[in-house]
């Protein structure tokens, strides 16, 4: 185990999508291209939002990717890409202490130089 403290770098990226398909295809591209060390998908969420001028209701779905804090940028601009929203929720959850074996994975799982799958 380093002394590097790689829970001080792990970030959360809380992400809403349209569809159980939309989160499953921007988790699995971005877990592959190493971007995010994983991907928590969680179905049945209802949101309230205004949009252009109105307040709307609808079915999402949440998407959790836990990622190096030096991938937020990136992994950012990959979601607005894969994603349907004009406008996607894609927000950065700074994580503190916590496993440090965990976050260590996070770390690694992300690593600069990982072969693209």
């Amino acid at each position: 185990m380093s002394n590097s403290k790689p829970q001080q770098t792990a970030s959360m990226i809380y992400v809403t999508c349209g569809s159980l398909d939309q989160a499953r295809d921007i988790a699995r591209t971005v877990v592959g291209e190493h971007l995010a060390a994983c991907g928590n998908i969680v179905d049945g969420m209802r949101s309230i939002y205004r949009w252009e001028g109105r307040v709307e209701e609808g079915d999402e779905v949440l998407l959790i990717l836990k990622t190096r804090r030096g991938l937020v940028d990136a992994l950012s601009a990959r979601v607005k890409e894969l994603h349907s929203f004009d406008v996607p929720c894609v927000v950065e959850i700074p994580l503190g202490a916590g496993n440090a074996d965990y976050f260590e994975w996070i770390a690694d799982e992300t690593a600069d130089g990982k072969d693209q799958e």
